[in-house]
């Protein structure tokens, strides 16, 4: 509890000032935080639209939702907690009473809790289960994925979903490494990866595991598809006028998001290149460095 605690502490949502100035939170008017995590934004959200504006916030993380219900306490039946997945945004709000909001966030990363602390394997850096699930009541894991799946599913994961270049040596010498032991702990996959990549092939920048551990995170959680059905579905929860930011933080969510923004005709796009963290906050925040903020507008209903 005091290692939550300290996440909690230190944890700085990203583009926080940006997405403030971009959603336009006004008192008396409802706004969905699909990603509430530790709940910067959600808590952002509530004080710019005090005193009568209401947050939907929607996280699947269990631990995270136990976190921010005691530190936006304060903010009484103004905050609404649901217990899914942004993607599921048509039970979630109905489950609310409502059928739309003035505006829409969702931040596409992990939070300080999961990395940091959460013993489930999402970082590299601590020897951890290899769990990876955001939400601890899905019955597949990285653990699993690693023991059933075959080579060729798991070089495809590691191209498509990680764009890692290795993708069927690592493979290879994950099948090769299973046949000896399972593969249970983010120390034994970093251990296969390190072997798998020739030196020279490095990256001299990130971690040589980075890419591999970021597709089994999208793997497990479904991250793709979820984040295709909430740009399917949010429109229809808009209110015309009302704005829908997404932050990302790689280029397999941006071009994705960059895509559906265009293609959908009832959304103008405002931001039409992805706005990034400024210097300081890089240096002060470095998970900052890689988050795109796109947002779009929702249009009003052509007249008859």
């Amino acid at each position: 509890m005091a290692e939550q605690d300290e996440a909690a502490r230190i944890h700085q949502s990203v583009l926080l000032k940006e997405c403030i100035e971009f959603l336009g939170p006004q008192d008396g008017k409802t706004y969905m935080d699909g990603t509430m995590g530790l709940g910067g934004h959600t808590e952002a959200i509530l004080q710019a639209s005090s005193p009568g504006g209401r947050v939907i916030a929607f996280d699947w993380d269990g631990a995270a939702i136990e976190k921010s219900r005691e530190r936006l306490a304060p903010y009484g039946d103004r905050l609404s907690i649901v217990r899914r997945n942004f993607s599921e945004i048509d039970d979630g709000l109905a489950e609310c009473g409502l059928e739309t909001v003035d505006g829409i966030l969702i931040d596409i990363g992990l939070s300080s809790l999961q990395l940091d602390i959460g013993g489930r394997g999402f970082s590299f850096q601590r020897d951890e289960p290899l769990d990876m699930r955001m939400d601890v009541r899905r019955p597949l894991t990285a653990a699993s994925i690693l023991a059933d799946c075959s080579q060729e599913e798991l070089a495809d994961i590691f191209y498509y979903y990680g764009e890692e270049k290795q993708a069927r040596r690592i493979a290879s010498f994950i099948v090769e490494e299973r046949k000896q032991q399972a593969i249970e702990t983010s120390g034994q996959l970093v251990d296969v990866i390190s072997r798998a990549v020739p030196k020279r092939f490095h990256p001299k920048r990130k971690h040589v595991a980075t890419l591999v551990f970021q597709a089994l995170r999208i793997a497990v959680n479904t991250e793709l598809e979820n984040l295709s059905g909430i740009l399917a579905d949010a429109v229809k929860h808009l209110v015309p006028g009302g704005r829908f930011c997404v932050i990302s933080f790689h280029s397999l969510e941006d071009r994705m998001v960059k895509r559906k923004f265009r293609e959908n005709k009832m959304l103008k796009v405002i931001t039409k290149k992805p706005v990034v963290a400024g210097q300081q906050e890089k240096e002060t925040n470095p998970r900052s460095r890689s988050a795109r903020l796109r947002v779009a507008e929702r249009i009003k209903d052509e007249e008859g």
